[in-house]
């Protein structure tokens, strides 16, 4: 049965409660590689309590992650919030599920600890032809308002000929010069398995044999780890490791990373912004693509 973008457009994913503390936040940090250099002071800043800061692309995995229990439960894995395939108009093979592109936006910078309410709804559908484009907003608030918003698109091959708009198209293309900054940061064996802790148990990112199934020779990095992986890097080299300058963060998950990997950031200032790409040095194959973080004026 096809999507029907009337039906599904709008509707509710539910409502739901979360919350973490600063081992929750320390734990994230160490999943996308902070810490390397164990006594360096910019590193103890997000590894260790004194003086704990919050990288922005937490906003990700706080509360058990909007945007991995948004996919969880297209997947069939359920999760509070409701979950895609529970929606009017939308069904389809969960199997046929990728995450194309994550956005963050923060209402305020992160603080180290949070409790907070969730609201999440379908907030657009887009027809790609060959694939449907389900875009999900969940938006977090506590006592003093809004705190952050995740958008999650997600790309279903085979879904696409339903008759619906095809969206705005891809942006935060590179400047046609070179970047004002490169970040080389090789990650763990172990990454995966690290970051897997955050929330995301898929077996692809740790069993050989279901990697192989999905048609990899051994597990691979969580999209998401990547995500973050990218902007710490900025963060650290273009805004001196300040998490505060950062108000939104988008980008598209453009291939795979595999754990021990070296990641090549490269970014650009442009215009209020940094976009910045993201490369495997040992395969010179792109990760992340069409990435820009907004700054605060």
């Amino acid at each position: 049965m096809p999507i029907d973008r009337d039906k599904a457009l709008g509707a509710s994913l539910g409502s739901g409660e979360g919350s973490y503390e600063p081992d929750d936040v320390i734990l994230y940090h160490l999943g996308i590689g902070a810490g390397f250099d164990a006594t360096d002071a910019a590193e103890l800043e997000y590894t260790y309590e004194k003086n704990l800061k919050v990288l922005p692309s937490f906003a990700v995995v706080a509360g058990s992650s909007f945007s991995s229990r948004a996919l969880r439960s297209a997947e069939g894995g359920g999760g509070r919030g409701g979950g895609m395939l529970k929606v009017e108009g939308l069904d389809f093979n969960p199997a046929m599920l990728l995450h194309g592109e994550q956005e963050i936006e923060l209402h305020r910078p992160l603080p180290v600890s949070a409790s907070f309410k969730t609201e999440g709804r379908i907030a657009d559908i887009f027809d790609k032809g060959k694939a449907a484009l389900v875009v999900i907003e969940n938006t977090a608030s506590d006592e003093e308002g809004p705190l952050f918003s995740s958008r999650m698109s997600a790309f279903i091959r085979g879904e696409g000929g339903f008759g619906g708009p095809s969206g705005p198209k891809v942006g935060n293309e590179p400047p046609e010069r070179e970047p004002d900054g490169v970040v080389e940061r090789a990650t763990l064996r172990q990454q995966a398995l690290l970051y897997r802790l955050c929330g995301d148990k898929n077996p692809l990112h740790a069993d050989p044999k279901f990697a192989e199934m999905g048609g990899f020779d051994t597990p691979i990095i969580h999209g998401l780890c990547s995500y973050g992986v990218a902007c710490k890097a900025v963060v650290d080299d273009a805004l001196g490791g300040d998490v505060t300058r950062v108000q939104s963060y988008a980008a598209r998950f453009r291939g795979v990373a595999f754990p021990g990997e070296t990641y090549r950031t490269s970014w650009w200032r442009d215009d209020g912004r940094i976009v910045l790409e993201v490369k495997s040095i040992e395969r010179g194959a792109p990760i992340i693509s069409n990435a820009a973080i907004t700054l605060r004026d």
